[in-house]
């Protein structure tokens, strides 16, 4: 069953303890076709362009400044769009395929919008073993989702996450910028308000 602010859709069936949670990493997939977008649309605002090519100065070639230039887009829309994607590859001096493929890799570029907050919830087996599992249910419902989609309002984003590397502290999940630890079906209704 589909909701219209569904993210992803993509399963894992190596994880035989819940195979059919949401792939971390789906969410960065774009819907990219080839030949699809025409090149004189695409467009960088003028601050993307300075920031990137401030980046750029301190590398040794264009193309070296991928990651940057996908991260100073996504600062600035909150993902990175197809026509972002095409903007930034002129700009680089990438084919569009070999941005997309940087892109896709990394699972903290959004090739789909977010929310306003993006929760990492960590699903490593310490969290798991210390009760993850209950935290992330209340979470969801809580906020109305399952992971891999965004709250109604477009306020958070839900997606699993192999380790935040806080295992002494788990449970443990990151809200924007912020890490939670130890957290309880009580704490992270507080944290979520």
């Amino acid at each position: 069953m589909s909701s219209p602010n569904t993210i992803a859709t993509d399963t894992r069936s190596s994880d035989t303890r819940s195979s059919d949670t949401l792939s971390r990493g789906t969410l960065s997939r774009g819907t990219l076709s080839s030949g699809t977008l025409s090149r004189g649309k695409a467009r960088l605002t003028q601050a993307e362009i300075d920031e990137i090519e401030h980046e750029i100065s301190h590398l040794p070639d264009r193309r070296s400044a991928a990651i940057d230039a996908l991260k100073i887009v996504q600062s600035h829309r909150g993902w990175v769009s197809d026509e972002a994607l095409l903007a930034a590859a002129d700009l680089l001096g990438l084919s569009v395929e070999e941005l997309d493929g940087i892109a896709t890799f990394y699972s903290l570029i959004y090739r789909k919008p977010v929310g306003e907050k993006v929760i990492l919830f960590c699903d490593s087996v310490s969290c798991w073993l210390m009760g993850g599992d209950k935290v992330c249910a209340k979470i969801k419902g809580q906020l109305g989702v399952e992971y891999g989609e965004t709250t109604a309002d477009r306020r958070y984003t839900l997606l699993p996450v192999t380790c935040l590397g806080d295992c002494d502290h788990a449970p443990a999940m990151m809200v924007g910028d912020e890490l939670h630890h130890d957290l309880t079906e009580d704490s992270v209704g507080g944290i979520l308000s």
